[in-house]
């Protein structure tokens, strides 16, 4: 359970695939839930999905952000202000994604990132589908000056 412990703690766990060993027989298996202990915070328990490789998932996968140095809205002064760290996926259970990149290059400030502009891998769609849903906006610094002459 240590193993799994510092997988847990190292990031993307529910989003790994494994092979858990059952009297002989290999399963390939996707991390559904786990418990820490709340004052050591060691593994106590975790729960595991069967998958194959046609199996459809839900899954939530971390965004990245690039291209903060090409945003001329953060260039004088303006916030990312991330809405989401995570969005919700249905994907394929042997092709998840270890994360989507959210390109900030060219936005300035009020400006925002949708998820209709993140190109997604084949096969993943987000579970949200009635609207174009915000991922990041720039926005003004605290005090409202952006550095811009007036």
């Amino acid at each position: 359970m240590k193993e799994v412990t510092l997988k847990i703690h190292a990031g993307g766990f529910m989003t790994t695939v494994a092979t858990i060993d059952v009297d002989g027989q290999k399963i390939s298996v996707l991390p559904k839930d786990y418990q820490l202990d709340p004052v050591r915070d060691f593994t106590m328990h975790v729960d595991f999905l069967r998958v194959s490789g046609n199996t459809q998932v839900t899954v939530e996968i971390p965004v990245h952000f690039i291209n903060e140095e090409k945003s001329p809205g953060i260039k004088i002064g303006g916030v990312l202000n991330v809405v989401r760290h995570e969005v919700e996926f249905h994907c394929p259970a042997d092709a998840i994604p270890e994360f989507i990149t959210a390109d900030l290059e060219g936005l300035k400030i009020g400006d925002g990132i949708h998820i209709s502009h993140i190109k997604l891998p084949a096969g993943v769609t987000p579970v949200i589908t009635d609207r174009d849903f915000t991922i990041a906006t720039i926005a003004s610094p605290a005090g409202g000056t952006t550095g811009e002459q007036e």
